[in-house]
């Protein structure tokens, strides 16, 4: 890269966004700031703690900003002007980029998304790929627009999405989106990265996952109730309701057919309890059996079933 070297400010907050800016770090640029979202109350004990990028962004001796609002904020706009960005770089940082930010940077703004746009734009594209039953999904780097991600295509990577859940997968396309990134860097930085206008009409929208549709229903089919546990895995978390207490349920297999659990089980009810040993729980749904195979409890870590059964009993007949 041609010395001096090009001025970069990174914008992102999810852990998603730690990979791509620890690779501009080793790539050679100049970070001249990171923008990520203010400090939170988080955890059981409700203390303020940085956002991911921010933590990353404090042990590297990064210079950071943290602004409740980008819209209508002098005071940052100034501070972005003061950073003098060649390129704006952002990865999960949780809002939209104003006009007077998009406009800033001589090479423009990028972004790295977590899907294979213009499939599932939007806030939660890894959960919605994997309770679609997508058999891969990707990650994108994009030259941003006003649009929610609809910008022009810079490159992209494919990822088999297997039998991993979202917090897995999120973590290995972090990874690839980093790639990228190194990758077309230089091109980004001379001016002659591809722009591959996205196609609209194929375009899909990832909308927030909620708590809410973390809770099991068995009245669907066992796969789709798999799928649901591990897109929902680690957060917001699937779980089912036993005697008014939420249990978390953070691993499940679909056995299909009878399964092999019970003999007696083809005329039970969606949600019956056909069966609990060390393997497992086993459920009846819409069809077939859900084996769950690891629980978490109010206040406590996630466990196998084996594990589970050895200080509690689980007696419930249906869920």
């Amino acid at each position: 890269m041609n010395s001096p070297e090009p001025k970069i400010v990174y914008m992102g907050s999810a852990e998603f966004a730690v990979p791509a800016l620890g690779a501009l770090a080793k790539a050679g640029c100049d970070v001249t700031a990171v923008v990520t979202q203010p400090d939170r109350a988080r955890g059981r004990g409700g203390r303020l703690s940085p956002t991911p990028v921010g933590l990353y962004a404090e042990i590297m001796g990064l210079p950071m900003l943290k602004p409740e609002r980008l819209k209508d904020n002098e005071e940052f706009m100034l501070a972005l002007r003061d950073a003098a960005p060649d390129l704006i770089v952002v990865a999960a940082y949780g809002k939209l980029l104003p006009t007077s930010v998009l406009e800033l940077p001589a090479f423009g703004c990028v972004n790295i998304h977590a899907s294979l746009l213009p499939e599932y734009r939007g806030a939660a594209p890894v959960q919605r790929a994997i309770l679609d039953g997508k058999k891969e999904t990707g990650v994108t780097l994009i030259h941003m627009n006003e649009g929610l991600d609809a910008g022009d295509i810079i490159a992209a990577a494919r990822v088999d999405i297997s039998d991993m859940t979202a917090g897995l997968l999120t973590g290995v396309l972090a990874v690839r989106g980093a790639e990228l990134l190194r990758d077309t860097l230089p091109m980004l930085m001379n001016g002659t990265a591809p722009r591959i206008p996205q196609d609209g009409s194929k375009a899909t929208y990832a909308e927030k996952v909620v708590k809410a549709e973390g809770r099991l229903d068995f009245t669907q089919t066992a796969d789709s109730i798999v799928l649901r546990v591990r897109a929902m895995a680690p957060a917001p978390g699937a779980y089912v309701m036993n005697d008014g207490e939420r249990i978390g349920v953070t691993a499940a297999g679909a056995l299909g057919g009878s399964g092999g659990i019970v003999m007696d089980h083809d005329a039970a009810a969606p949600g019956t309890v056909v069966s609990v040993s060390k393997q497992g729980i086993a459920v009846r749904a819409g069809d077939g059996i859900v084996l769950i195979e690891a629980l978490k409890a109010p206040g406590r870590k996630s466990m196998s079933v084996e594990e589970y059964l050895k200080g509690n009993v689980f007696d419930a007949k249906s869920l």
